[in-house]
């Protein structure tokens, strides 16, 4: 399995390309071990066919005006590759080294003859990964850029063509863009119900018996959920820009479906925005947990030093070596010490009860 991406909250890449010509794509080489691999599907209602490319030059004849062409292309640290797709399609130079960042933010561009999404595609098992995606829409052809094999909210678009399920197959190329952003938006609610559960555990834990390792995961959720806002807030302009878009790849058809994944965004940032507000009170929760253990170990400590103090002054005043003291020869005088330090240490513990201190 393809080891995933860990979110990372400090951009250290950028400055690399600070003096870099525009246009010069530069690809992230911690990668070149994965091999680059181009899927191809082309449908219409009643046919589809799939086929995996070995060589760039064998997309120059793929088009067909009576299908819509779906390549897919995962891995972007083949920077000739990215090249020669650029060159086939006509793609604009600043594009494609956008495609080859994988740090972009998420946007939505508008060229003469194509149109370009950019946002993450996000994964949870026991941590946030997240992959960088790119879609050009053109005329009946989609092209996606995933970053690496590490994970793909695309299966379900897929089954549903090789089933002919829905709309998609009977619609175009304009569809099956808002279909796959739909898609990893989806994906958002799936990462959302993991932290939704996890914060219903640590709420339970900080009630029970906190840890320090309740804190070290509360900090850890924390920053992916400002690395979870910092992906989705641009994804509502981007969809926005998308559904305003004068552009005649996306038919009015389209931007009923476009406005229900805005709705969509909206409700996850809503959801985002929440989660965040609780994390941050659970952990002002774990520090005044804390805080108020404190308070009850001091409270017991200074009943106990009270207690003592007075007792303690009795045995000091009769632990003096003096030969002339009063009660110092009297037999009963040992035990009338001890009652007295017993009624005093009482009436203080009947004192405290009644305060309600103990």
């Amino acid at each position: 399995m393809t080891k995933r991406k860990k979110i990372s909250f400090i951009n250290r890449q950028r400055s690399k390309k600070s003096f870099l010509p525009p246009g010069t794509i530069e690809a992230d080489t911690s990668l070149q071990a994965q091999k680059v691999v181009i899927t191809i599907m082309q449908f219409n209602e009643g046919f589809i066919e799939e086929n995996v490319i070995n060589d760039v030059s064998d997309l120059k004849d793929i088009t067909n005006d009576t299908c819509v062409t779906w390549i897919n292309v995962d891995g972007i640290h083949d920077a000739s590759i990215i090249e020669k797709i650029g060159s086939l399609f006509n793609v604009h130079p600043l594009t494609l080294e956008d495609i080859a960042n994988a740090d972009q933010r998420p946007k939505f561009e508008d060229y003469e003859n194509y149109v370009v999404v950019m946002m993450k595609m996000l994964y949870y098992d026991t941590e946030l990964h997240n992959e960088q995606l790119s879609i050009v829409l053109k005329n009946n052809i989609v092209i996606t850029f995933q970053e690496n094999h590490g994970g793909d909210s695309f299966y379900p678009i897929r089954k549903r063509l090789r089933e002919a399920k829905g709309r998609i197959r009977k619609f175009g190329a304009d569809y099956l863009c808002y279909a796959l952003i739909d898609a990893v938006v989806d994906s958002y609610f799936n990462i959302l119900e993991v932290i939704g559960d996890k914060i219903e555990t640590i709420d339970e834990q900080l009630i029970s018996e906190p840890t320090p390792n309740t804190l070290k995961v509360l900090h850890t959720m924390k920053r992916e959920m400002i690395y979870l806002r910092k992906s989705v807030w641009p994804v509502r302009d981007l969809v926005s820009s998308l559904e305003r878009s004068d552009t005649q790849l996306i038919k009015n058809t389209t931007d009923v479906y476009l406005r229900d994944v805005h709705d969509h965004v909206v409700r996850v940032i809503e959801t985002v925005e929440n989660y965040r507000d609780l994390i941050n009170g659970m952990m002002d929760i774990y520090l005044s947990s804390l805080s108020n253990k404190m308070n009850e170990v001091m409270k017991v400590l200074t009943i106990i030093s009270t207690l003592f103090i007075p007792v303690t002054f009795i045995v000091g005043v009769y632990g003096m070596n003096f030969d002339y003291m009063p009660e110092l020869r009297s037999p009963y005088g040992y035990a009338a010490t001890w009652l007295v330090m017993l009624l005093i240490m009482g009436s203080l513990l009947y004192y405290f009860r009644r305060k309600k201190w103990l």
